[in-house]
C-alpha cells in the first residue's frame, strides 16, 4: 500500500488535462516538522487538485492545520487554526526555479506540502493586534496589570528633548 500522498504520475502524464483530486487528514507525527508551534494532537488536512499539463503537473488546494504559538509582545499561548493556499508546478525539466522535480513513476507530494504548512506559519504572531507586551524595565504583562515603573523611570539620554518638550508647550 502506498502513503497517502504518493501518486503514480504514470497515468496523469500519459495525456495532458488528465485530472486528480486527493483529499485526506493526516497525523502530525507523519510530516517530522521539528516545529513544536504545530499542534501534535490534531492531523493536519490536506485538500490537492492535480492536473497534467505538457511537461509536468500543476498542484493547487490548500492545507489546513491548528498551531499553538507564543505572542511577540507579551508572550501568552496563541492558538490558531491555519490555512495555507498551495499552487505548485512540477516539472520533468524544472525550466522554472520554484518548480519541482518531477522523476520517476511515483511522486511523493509530503516534502511539498510539509514545505507549504511551514512556511504558512505566522513569523511573529499576536494575541491580538494592540497587545501592550511586557514592560521594558520590571517585565510586567502590560495587558493584565500595568505596572507605575514606565512613569517613574525616565531615560536620561531624552532629557534634552523633555526640556525642549517644556519649552515648546503642546
Amino acid at each position: 500500500m502506498s502513503a497517502p500522498l504518493t501518486i503514480n504520475v504514470l497515468e496523469l502524464t500519459r495525456r495532458a488535462g488528465t485530472l486528480k483530486d486527493i483529499e485526506v487528514s493526516l497525523p502530525v507525527a507523519d510530516f517530522a516538522f521539528g516545529d513544536d508551534r504545530i499542534v501534535a494532537t490534531r492531523e493536519i488536512d490536506v485538500e490537492l487538485h492535480i492536473e497534467s499539463v505538457q511537461g509536468g503537473l500543476v498542484v493547487q488546494g490548500e492545507t489546513a492545520c491548528s498551531t499553538t504559538m507564543l505572542c511577540r509582545r507579551c508572550l501568552r499561548e496563541v492558538s490558531a487554526d491555519i490555512q495555507v493556499a498551495i499552487d505548485e508546478i512540477y516539472r520533468s525539466v524544472p525550466d522554472n526555479p520554484d518548480a519541482y522535480v518531477l522523476e520517476g513513476e511515483q511522486l511523493d507530494l509530503m516534502p511539498m506540502v510539509r514545505e507549504t504548512v511551514l512556511l504558512g506559519l505566522p513569523d511573529a504572531p499576536l494575541c491580538k493586534p494592540d497587545c501592550p507586551g511586557l514592560c521594558p524595565q520590571c517585565g510586567a504583562d502590560m495587558q493584565s496589570d500595568p505596572c507605575q515603573c514606565q512613569a517613574q523611570r525616565t531615560d536620561e539620554r531624552w532629557s534634552v528633548l523633555d526640556q525642549l518638550r517644556g519649552q515648546l508647550g503642546d
